[in-house]
C-alpha cells in the first residue's frame, strides 16, 4: 500500500478488509490518528485493528481519556474529544506513551490536539458519503 491512500468503503466487512492489510503495516511504535464526525467509524476502525491481535474488549474512550488493550500486542487507544486545554494532556503523561515503543497509540479526534502528535504518524480521515459509504483516507507523515 502507497501513502497517500484513499478508498470508499460501503460495509463494516470492507472496512474490516482495509484494517487487516494495515495490520501488516502499522507496527509498534507507531502512532495513528484518527479523524473524523462523529459516527464516521474511528472506535470501530480501532475495535477491528485489535482483534486481529485478540484484543476484544475494546471501547470508546471517551470519558477515560485513555484505555490501554493487552493481547499479542500492546494497544493504547485515547480519545482527545474532551480534552479542554494541551495541560490536560501533559497531566496525563501523554508524552509518557509516546515514548513506549512496545506498543501502538491510535487517537481519535487527534486533529484537535495536532501540536501535541510526534514527527511520525500515520492519519486516517474518516468522511461520511451517504449512509452507508465513507471515504477513508491515509496519510504517513515520516
Amino acid at each position: 500500500m502507497e501513502f497517500p491512500y484513499e478508498l470508499i468503503v460501503k460495509s463494516e466487512s470492507e472496512t474490516i478488509e482495509l484494517v487487516k492489510k494495515l495490520t501488516d503495516i502499522i507496527k509498534e511504535g507507531d502512532v495513528v490518528a484518527l479523524n473524523g464526525e462523529l459516527g464516521t467509524g474511528k472506535t470501530f476502525f480501532v475495535k477491528a485493528f485489535c482483534s486481529f491481535f485478540g484484543i476484544e474488549n475494546v471501547s470508546s474512550p471517551s470519558f477515560t481519556i485513555v484505555n490501554e488493550y493487552m493481547g499479542q500486542k500492546k494497544i493504547y487507544h485515547f480519545d482527545f474529544y474532551r480534552i479542554k486545554k494541551i495541560t490536560e494532556l501533559y497531566d496525563l503523561g501523554f508524552e509518557d506513551y509516546l515514548i513506549e515503543k512496545d506498543a501502538i497509540i491510535f487517537i481519535e479526534w487527534a486533529n484537535l490536539w495536532k501540536e501535541i502528535l510526534p514527527e511520525h504518524f500515520y492519519e486516517i480521515n474518516f468522511e461520511f458519503l451517504n449512509d452507508n459509504s465513507r471515504l477513508i483516507s491515509i496519510k504517513k507523515y515520516e
